[in-house]
């Protein structure tokens, strides 16, 4: 059975409501330094202040680019992650351009996601994630949406946004068997339980995206 410790590291603890405020953004860093949660993510805006309250501890930051449709243009998803990186982000998770993907626009996914993956040139270190939007895709599309994530060079490939649907267990599944063993796959949307959570990562997912994730911690005993 997994720790508490260890799965911990596995969640990416969430905040990216549009009517987020600074008091439950001190909240969900507080319970990110409590849990000891692999990152806090939250919309850019709020940045700063993330890294202020988790400036000494190993809880990462990350925000967001292109969120939550993913329809700006590459140079304005580009600009958005380099500004996070010189503000100090870890980690970022950019929604990629489904309209394209499902004309059939491959080279412009490709594009879309390699300005983001760029941002590396000013920190090597940083995470680049890239949510697919599952709920959109059919079986092929999520197929050819997680090739063209793993050509373009970005570290994890994610199911959802959590707007449109949530993760499921037969998409993690697929999705790691499309990327491999040595690329991120990321569960996210939906999952509000230790039993969902458990699902996804024997289906293949490296990291949980959630708003709940003190529940799902605090579902585990202490013991294991």
């Amino acid at each position: 059975m997994i720790s508490r410790r260890e799965l911990a590291k596995m969640i990416d603890h969430t905040l990216v409501k549009a009517n987020a405020t600074r008091k439950d953004v001190e909240k969900i860093c507080h319970e990110g330094k409590k849990y000891g949660f692999c990152c806090v993510v939250v919309n850019p805006f709020y940045v700063p202040l993330a890294l202020e309250l988790l400036r000494g501890t190993d809880v990462k930051v990350c925000s967001t680019v292109g969120f939550p449709f993913g329809a700006t243009l590459p140079e304005v998803k580009a600009f958005e992650a380099r500004k996070l990186v010189e503000m100090g982000v870890h980690e970022v998770d950019m929604v990629i351009n489904v309209g394209a993907l499902k004309s059939g626009d491959y080279e412009a996914v490709r594009r879309d996601v390699k300005a983001v993956v760029d941002v590396k040139r000013f920190n090597p270190e940083v995470i680049i994630k890239v949510i697919i939007e599952t709920g959109y895709l059919t079986r092929e599309e999520k197929i050819m949406a997680c090739k063209l994530v793993k050509e373009a060079g970005a570290d994890f490939v994610k199911t959802s946004t959590g707007l449109i649907s949530g993760a499921t267990v037969e998409d993690v599944r697929l999705m790691r068997e499309t990327v491999g063993k040595d690329m991120g796959v990321k569960a996210s949307g939906g999952i509000r339980n230790l039993k969902q959570a458990l699902a996804m990562i024997e289906a293949g997912a490296n990291r949980i995206g959630t708003s709940t994730g003190v529940d799902i911690i605090e579902e585990l005993p202490e013991e294991y």
